[in-house]
C-alpha cells in the first residue's frame, strides 16, 4: 500500500468523509495539530523572556532605577557689579533656606498634609493671600472639594449652548464660586498653612520652591533635618537678596531683579523658559541687570532625587553646587561720578537761590569718552517744583528729553554739506529772515526790525551762533534764494527735507536710538505726522529745526553728538559695562573675560576738511575774539574747551523760559571727554550757567586724571 505524505493526508481531512473509519480518524489529527502550534507558541515565548531576563535585563533594571532617581535644579547666585575702580555696587547677601521640590504625580491634596506639618515645626509668616487663594486652599482638602462639588446644579455643568462641560479646570472654577466666605474665614494659623501651600503649590514636577528664606533660624534648619521623613520634599538650602553695600546714585541704573514670588515676567515668559528658565526663576526686570541677563544668571546647583512608587521624594542629596553668574565691571567710577553730580548740583541749586530755576526740571549731565564710546558719568538730578528736593535720577539722560536750541547748527552746516548747497568755509549773508505770513525769525546778534546784513562763514557761523545761516542753508536745500516777505517754496506735509536733515542730525545720534547697552532709552519726540493736516509739520517747522528749535533730544544723544565731532565723525555707541569678568574663588572680582569694544554705528557722510571746519568752528565758540564770542565763559578751563552753546525758547504755563545748553569736548587737540549739559526751562540765562557748569565738569575731570 503506498503511504501517504503528511499534506496528502491533511487534503483528505478536509474533503468530504466516505467511510466511518476516516470519520473517526481526522478529528484527533486537527487536536494533535493544535497542540503542536500552542507548543510552539509557549516555546517561543519562554525564549523571548529568557533572552530579556538575561539579554537585556541589566538595561531594563537601569531604566527602572533612572526612573526612580532623577536630578533637579535649583538657582544659583547673580553674578555681581562692581564700578570701575573694583568698588562692589551690587552683591548678594546669603540666607537661610526651607524648600520644597515637588515629586512626580504630586497631587494638591497631597499637599496639605505636608504644609500643615511644616507649619506646626516652623514660623512662616502668612501672606496677603487673595480670596482665590484660600478657596484654593480650602478646596486642597477631598472632604471639602466634595462638598462643594455637590452644591453644583445642573446650570453649572453646562456651557452655554446647554454641551456637558468635560473640561476639568473650567469646572473647577465653577467649583471655587461655591466656596463660602464662611469657609475660608481662617485664623491666623491656616493663613500660614495656606501660605505655605501656595508657595509649594507654586511649582511644577522636580521644580524647587522657598517656603521660606527670610528670617530662617538655626533652629529652624535643625527642626526641619529632624523631621524630613515625615515632610516629603522639603529641605533646607541657601537663598541669596540683592545688596547693595554702597548708598550709590545709579542704584536705579542698575536694575532690579524679580523675587521667586513674581518669576518670570508674564510678556516674556515664554522666550525665557524657551531658554530653560522655570516660571518661578528670578530675572533681571529692568536696565543692567535686564539688558546683562544671560550673563549676570548662574548655573543652577543640580540635586539627585529618589522617587517612591507614588511618585514622592525619598531623599535628596547635592550632586552639584551650581555656578555663581559672570560679574560686570563698569565704565564708570563712582568716585567721578560723586565728583559731578556734587558739581552739577551745588551749581544747580545756585540757579534756584537765585530764582533762575523757578520753572526748572532738573539739571542734565553726561560725561563719555569720545574715543571708545565708554559712559564716565551720568548725572540727572530730578526737581519737584513743589517742594524743591532734587532727586538722583540718572536714568533721566536717556529717557526725557528737552529742545536742544542752537547745539544742532554743527549738524545743520553737516546737511548743508552732504546735500552739496556749501562745500567748505563759504560765505552767507545773516540778516533777520522775514517769511510771509509768520513772525521775524534772527540770530540774537542781529534781531533788530531793520537788521544788519553780516558777512559769516562757516565757522563764524558757529562761533557766533548765526540763526540765520541755517535757515539759508535750508532755503538752498528748497533750491531757492532767501527775499525778503517770501513765501515758502515747500508743501505742508512734504517729508523730504524734514528726512534729509533729521537723517544728518541722525548720522550725529540725535532723533535715533544711541545704542547704549541700557534699555528703555528714549529717542525724543519727532513729528512725523505728515499725513495728518491739524499736525503736519509746516514748512517754517524746517527753519525751526535747523537750529533746535523743533525736534527734542536726551542728554544722552547730545553726548554723542559732542563725541561725534570730538573724534571726527565716527559714532560709537555710549556703553556703561567695561567688560564681563569671571569669579575668584571668593566669588570677587575674578580675571577679564569678555571686554567691551568701541562699536561703531556709521560715520558722517562729509569729507575730513568739511569736519575740521566744524570742529575749527566749535573752538572758536569758546576761545574765538570777536564780539560776538558765544562761549568766552568756558575760557580758562584746565583743559581747552571746544563747545557750541544752545538756547532753546521754551514755555512753562505762561512763563516764557529757556533751556541752556552745552555740548563740548576737551582738550581739543586730542578729545578725551565729550559732555553735553541740559538746563531746561530757566527764566534767564544771563550768568551763563550752561558753561559755568562745562568748565566745572572739566575742570573736575582734569584733577581726577592728575589723582
Amino acid at each position: 500500500m503506498k503511504k501517504m505524505s503528511f499534506l496528502d493526508k491533511l487534503k483528505n481531512d478536509s474533503e468530504e468523509p466516505i467511510t466511518q473509519k476516516n470519520k473517526k480518524s481526522h478529528i484527533p489529527f486537527r487536536l494533535n495539530l493544535l497542540f503542536f502550534v500552542i507548543f510552539g507558541l509557549f516555546v517561543a515565548l519562554i525564549v523571548r523572556l529568557g533572552y530579556l531576563q538575561i539579554a537585556e535585563g541589566q538595561q531594563y533594571a537601569q531604566k527602572a532605577e533612572e526612573n526612580s532617581i532623577l536630578k533637579i535644579k535649583s538657582s544659583a547666585p547673580r553674578g555681581q557689579i562692581y564700578d570701575a575702580k573694583g568698588n562692589l555696587l551690587v552683591g548678594n547677601k546669603a540666607n537661610l533656606a526651607i524648600t520644597y521640590t515637588r515629586g512626580k504625580k504630586v497631587q494638591t491634596k497631597d499637599l496639605v498634609p505636608i504644609a500643615n506639618k511644616v507649619n506646626d515645626l516652623i514660623h512662616v509668616p502668612a501672606d496677603e493671600l487673595t480670596e482665590r487663594d484660600k478657596k484654593d486652599f480650602w478646596l486642597a482638602n477631598p472632604e471639602n472639594l466634595k462638598a462643594a462639588q455637590k452644591r453644583l446644579k445642573d446650570a453649572d455643568k453646562v456651557d452655554e449652548k446647554g454641551n456637558k462641560i468635560t473640561d476639568e479646570g473650567t469646572l473647577y472654577v465653577k467649583t471655587v464660586e461655591k466656596v463660602t466666605p464662611e469657609e475660608i474665614n481662617f485664623d491666623e494659623h491656616t493663613l500660614q498653612a495656606a501660605t505655605i501651600f501656595k508657595r509649594m503649590n507654586s511649582v511644577g514636577e522636580l521644580n524647587t520652591a522657598f517656603i521660606k528664606n527670610e528670617g530662617v533660624t538655626q533652629d529652624e534648619i535643625a527642626i526641619i533635618g529632624e523631621h524630613t521623613s515625615e515632610i516629603a520634599g522639603v529641605s533646607t538650602g541657601m537663598d541669596w537678596d540683592r545688596e547693595y553695600p554702597t548708598d550709590t546714585d545709579l542704584k536705579n541704573l542698575l536694575g532690579k531683579v524679580s523675587s521667586q514670588k513674581a518669576g518670570l515676567p508674564a510678556e516674556e515668559a515664554d522666550e525665557y523658559i524657551a531658554k530653560g528658565y522655570e516660571l518661578n526663576d528670578r530675572v533681571g526686570t529692568s536696565y543692567l541687570e535686564k539688558q546683562y541677563e544671560d550673563v549676570l544668571q548662574g548655573q543652577k546647583a543640580i540635586s539627585e532625587v529618589t522617587l517612591d512608587s507614588n511618585g514622592k521624594i525619598v531623599t535628596q542629596t547635592p550632586v552639584s553646587e551650581g555656578k555663581k553668574g559672570e560679574n560686570l565691571k563698569l565704565t564708570i567710577d563712582m568716585a567721578f561720578q560723586a565728583k559731578i553730580e556734587e558739581v552739577v548740583r551745588a551749581q544747580y541749586q545756585q540757579l534756584l537761590a537765585t530764582g533762575n530755576a523757578a520753572y526748572s526740571d532738573g539739571a542734565y549731565v553726561v560725561v563719555m569718552n569720545p574715543k571708545t564710546g565708554a559712559v564716565m558719568a551720568m548725572v540727572a538730578l530730578d526737581r519737584d517744583l513743589a517742594t524743591n528736593e532734587l532727586t538722583s535720577n540718572p536714568l533721566a539722560t536717556i529717557n526725557k528729553a528737552f529742545e536742544p536750541g542752537s547745539v544742532v547748527k554743527g549738524a545743520t552746516i553737516s546737511a548743508g554739506y552732504e546735500q552739496g548747497v556749501i562745500s567748505g568755509n563759504d560765505v552767507l549773508i545773516d540778516e533777520p529772515i522775514q517769511i510771509f505770513g509768520s513772525k521775524q525769525k534772527a540770530s540774537v546778534f542781529n534781531n533788530t526790525i531793520v537788521g544788519n546784513q553780516i558777512p559769516l562763514s562757516a565757522e563764524q557761523a558757529l562761533e557766533y551762533s548765526s540763526n540765520a545761516y541755517m535757515m539759508k542753508l535750508v532755503l538752498k536745500m528748497m533750491n531757492t534764494d532767501y527775499q525778503y516777505n517770501m513765501q515758502l517754496p515747500y508743501k505742508t506735509g512734504d517729508p523730504t527735507l524734514f528726512n534729509v536733515l533729521r537723517k544728518t542730525f541722525g548720522e550725529y545720534g540725535m532723533g535715533v536710538p544711541t545704542g547704549i547697552d541700557l534699555p528703555g532709552e528714549e529717542t525724543g519726540f519727532t513729528n512725523k505726522d505728515f499725513d495728518n493736516p491739524d499736525r503736519a509739520p509746516m514748512p517754517g517747522h524746517l527753519l525751526d529745526l535747523s537750529f533746535g528749535q523743533y525736534d527734542t533730544y536726551t542728554a544722552m544723544q547730545l553726548a554723542q553728538y559732542a563725541s561725534t565731532v570730538a573724534n571726527g565723525g565716527t559714532r560709537l555707541a555710549p556703553h556703561v559695562v567695561e567688560g564681563i569678568y569671571d569669579n575668584k574663588s571668593d566669588g570677587s572680582l575674578g580675571e577679564l573675560k569678555e571686554e567691551t569694544k568701541p562699536k561703531e554705528l556709521n560715520k558722517v557722510d562729509i569729507t575730513p576738511e568739511q569736519m575740521q571746519i566744524i570742529q575749527k568752528g566749535f573752538y572758536d565758540v569758546v576761545h574765538g575774539n570777536g564780539v560776538f564770542t558765544t562761549g568766552k565763559y568756558m575760557q580758562g578751563a584746565a583743559l581747552d574747551i571746544a563747545a557750541k552753546t544752545g538756547t532753546a525758547e521754551t514755555n512753562v504755563g505762561e512763563h516764557v523760559t529757556v533751556n541752556s545748553n552745552v555740548v563740548a569736548y576737551a582738550p581739543y587737540n586730542d578729545p578725551e571727554i565729550a559732555v553735553s549739559v541740559i538746563l531746561p526751562h530757566l527764566t534767564s540765562e544771563s550768568t551763563r550757567p550752561n558753561q559755568s557748569m562745562v568748565t566745572a565738569i572739566v575742570n573736575a575731570y582734569a584733577e581726577y586724571k592728575a589723582q
